[in-house]
């Protein structure tokens, strides 16, 4: 029972959170930058605040009570370390896969992402009209980074969902339930960055909505085995905490933060990391 319903909710923030992006791709391509920009920040907040809170605590709090020994602060930075490594890979690869839909460097396609348009590649439309095959496979690798990536943010779930005392009465609620709505929220801009291309490569939005949403479902299996293997004893699960918060952090700092900053350089993404942090804060407590 406690599998079913981490998939279930592990569904709706992969599947349909990319599959959400992956329509208001379709829909709406334009003057969404402050909108995407508040959004990528708070969820950082969010999450920065889980994992500072919560995740990374937890071992803590177990070492306290007699459960771990009391190097566990070592084991704790160790997995984060290699969480964060781990991700950071992966959109290394992502990001080398990704820029070989155009084979150079203007004022049209610039190296940063600073407007939802480069973002999620819709600008390629624009100056490419001829070339939509490229746009189309542009779309198909996306689609394929987009479910690597979903695999340890899945994790990251379950890990946080293995650390709950009483899943039944903490469902909705525990540190699970939060990751699984903000990463839900990350997925939103991930989403778009998959179905832009492959519509402006030809596929029709009937077909690119539902193959967008599909490449969140390793959210899933991410899931499924980062609460596997919080489940076999204390070390697993520090070894799964450190490593989803490790994970987290890089998609904060990595992704989130830098991306929000350079699609509205104002004060307001800070603002809206800030009221992110203390939203998470309150939502770990209570």
């Amino acid at each position: 029972m406690d599998y079913l319903a981490i998939i279930v909710i592990t569904f709706i923030s992969g599947v349909i959170g990319t599959g959400l992006g992956g329509l208001v791709g379709a829909l709406l391509r334009r003057e969404s930058n402050k909108i995407v920009s508040l959004l990528l920040s708070f969820a950082g907040g969010i999450m920065l605040s889980v994992v500072c809170f919560d995740l990374m605590s937890e071992p803590i709090e177990m070492m306290k009570s007699g459960d771990l020994p009391s190097y566990t602060p070592l084991i704790v930075v160790a997995a984060v370390i290699v969480g964060y490594a781990l991700v950071y890979l992966l959109n290394l690869v992502i990001d080398k896969r990704t820029n070989h839909e155009v084979s150079h460097i203007d004022e049209a396609h610039p190296q940063t992402a600073d407007d939802l348009d480069e973002l999620i590649h819709s600008n390629h439309l624009q100056t490419h009209k001829k070339q939509k095959s490229n746009l189309f496979v542009a779309g198909l690798v996306m689609m394929l980074a987009i479910a690597l990536h979903n695999l340890p943010e899945g994790m990251v779930i379950g890990a946080s969902y293995a650390a709950t005392p009483n899943l039944t009465a903490d469902l909705f609620s525990g540190s699970g339930f939060i990751m699984a709505i903000v990463i839900g929220l990350h997925n939103i801009p991930e989403g778009m960055s998959v179905s832009v291309p492959l519509i402006s490569g030809g596929m029709s939005k009937v077909k690119a909505v539902p193959l967008t949403a599909l490449s969140g479902l390793p959210t899933v299996l991410g899931a499924l085995i980062g609460y596997a293997l919080g489940g076999i004893n204390d070390i697993m699960l520090v070894l799964s905490l450190g490593f989803a918060s490790g994970a987290m952090l890089y998609v904060v700092f990595g992704e989130l933060l830098p991306e929000s900053i350079l699609m509205w350089k104002s004060k307001m993404p800070a603002l809206a990391v800030f009221v992110g942090v203390l939203v998470g804060f309150l939502l770990v407590m209570f």
